[in-house]
């Protein structure tokens, strides 16, 4: 794949990543956590929030792998 279209491609998986991962994160906090004390919302959050770069860097790990293979530098 060109680096141009693998780097348009990564970049629009990774703002689906965020809007759906967001979402997620909602909803299930929402569903299992209504009645939990403060400091779970918390910690359940920095979490969360903290999680979906795992994901985004595989992504941009894939990104950036396109001009090593190819045998071009920089």
């Amino acid at each position: 794949m060109v680096p141009g279209w693998k780097s348009f491609v990564g970049t629009i998986l990774i703002i689906v990543l965020v809007i759906v991962y967001a979402l997620a994160a909602t909803t299930i906090a929402s569903l299992l956590l209504g009645a939990a004390p403060w400091w779970v919302h918390l910690l359940y959050f920095f979490l969360t929030g903290l999680l979906w770069v795992l994901p985004a860097m595989a992504i941009v790990k894939w990104m950036a792998g396109a001009g090593r293979r190819s045998g071009r530098k920089g």
